[in-house]
């Protein structure tokens, strides 16, 4: 969320930062102008009013009879008033808080200012491109080996699920394991977290109130995750750090559910985008003028375990229509799928600045006896389970059928070199 008072100090700055969004995030503040006039106006009259009431307690103590009593009165009248604009005001500033849960983050000024995901720069490529002739996309491999079951997930919960079977469910898995160790030599906590999380946690990292149907939602009332980013990034909520403990970074392995409501048509085909997924997720705590520092070094935390499996791909930065709702400045990682012919997002990662951490109320205490301030939250996919299992299957498909595995990733799979057809068709 962003910083009330700044706001309402610098409206016409945060309406041509949000307008570089597109799709009228600027319009998000139309709600906020005329409260924040409101407020000002509440304000100077409240100012003015204390003035009188300061004024006329002097005068009090050289009154006597009448005119002390009429003064007396004027000042319980005075009294009132400032309480009833005080009260007003405390109003008014409540309203235009539910109103900034709405405001999405202002883009940091180094991110390049585009209308369209056409417009995101590719920053650097790391590796080669396989050559494959005449590649297959992963679905077509992945049922071949009779290793995806699409038709059977369908009948068991629905569209856009799939049971991974015999060495590809072990493939899956090992990725976890993989990516997690990774992690951890990078510095990194792990943390388990709740799968089911309440509505504050959600509100904490910007999912609520504007994304809810997204979400999948419990009867109890409870939000199963969509990454482990919320609960993890909550894992501080309402706490003061203390500065000397600071970077704070965790990974955290969980699976993801997601309505994708609104994307149908998009990416829809295989396990590229599903309503149950497996992430590694990487978090981090850190002061706010080392978060651009940090946010490089996420990005290279996320791209070692693509290097050490040999997987191409590159690193781009986002425009600021593509950024996501709570993101100051984010970079996505593509690999590059040869059955797709075509690159595809496998990690994003992204500082936030203070937006979740003041919704969440996350600070630090620079030194022993400073004011607390609020942290810079960023996080990334550290990475994407199953697209790397798509990226494993059509880089490394054979002309057999079979998939030669990454050299990285075989100890995992108890020295298994390719998949092969299940024995279980």
């Amino acid at each position: 969320m962003l910083d009330l008072k700044w706001v309402v100090a610098n409206l016409d700055e945060a309406r041509r930062r949000l307008a570089t969004r597109g799709g009228g995030a600027a319009e998000a503040l139309a709600p906020i102008e005329a409260l924040a006039a409101e407020r000002r106006q509440l304000i100077q009259a409240s100012e003015t009013q204390r003035a009188e009431q300061r004024k006329a307690s002097e005068q009090m103590r050289a009154l006597k009879g009448e005119e002390q009593a009429r003064l007396r009165a004027r000042l319980k009248t005075l009294s009132d008033e400032v309480k009833e604009k005080e009260t007003r005001l405390k109003d008014v500033e409540e309203q235009i808080d539910r109103a900034l849960l709405n405001v999405p983050n202002l883009p940091h000024e180094t991110v390049p200012v585009g209308t369209s995901e056409r417009d995101n720069q590719v920053m650097r490529a790391w590796g080669d491109k396989p050559a494959i002739d005449s590649p297959r996309e992963h679905t077509e491999i992945g049922e071949n080996l009779g290793l995806l079951d699409f038709e059977r997930a369908a009948k068991v919960s629905g569209t856009r699920f799939v049971f991974y079977r015999g060495a590809l469910a072990r493939l899956e898995l090992a990725v976890v394991h993989f990516f997690l160790d990774s992690a951890r030599e990078r510095g990194y906590l792990e943390l388990l977290p709740p799968y089911l999380v309440n509505a504050d946690s959600m509100r904490g990292t910007g999912q609520l109130p504007k994304f809810e149907e997204d979400l999948f939602k419990t009867t109890a009332g409870y939000y199963l995750i969509p990454t482990a980013e919320v609960p993890v990034t909550n894992y501080h909520r309402d706490e003061i750090l203390e500065g000397a403990r600071l970077p704070l970074k965790y990974t955290a392995f969980s699976p993801c559910f997601r309505s994708e409501a609104g994307s149908y048509g998009k990416d829809t085909k295989g396990i590229i985008r599903q309503h149950q997924f497996h992430k590694v997720e990487l978090v981090r705590f850190e002061r706010p003028e080392s978060a651009h520092a940090a946010l490089e070094e996420l990005v290279r935390d996320a791209q070692a375990p693509l290097q050490r499996l040999g997987l191409h791909h590159r690193v781009v930065a986002l425009c600021t229509a593509d950024l996501g709702f709570a993101s100051e400045k984010t970079y996505d990682l593509e690999v590059w799928l040869p059955g797709q012919n075509a690159y595809r997002e496998i990690s994003s990662c992204s500082t936030f600045g203070d937006f979740q951490a003041r919704r969440a109320q996350i600070r630090f205490r620079p030194s022993q006896g400073d004011k607390p301030r609020l942290v810079a939250t960023l996080n990334g996919s550290g990475l994407a389970v199953g697209r790397t299992v798509v990226a494993i299957l059509e880089n490394g498909q054979q002309r057999d059928g079979s998939v030669l595995l990454p050299a990285a990733i075989r100890p995992y799979m108890g020295g298994l070199e390719r998949l092969m057809p299940a024995a279980d068709r």
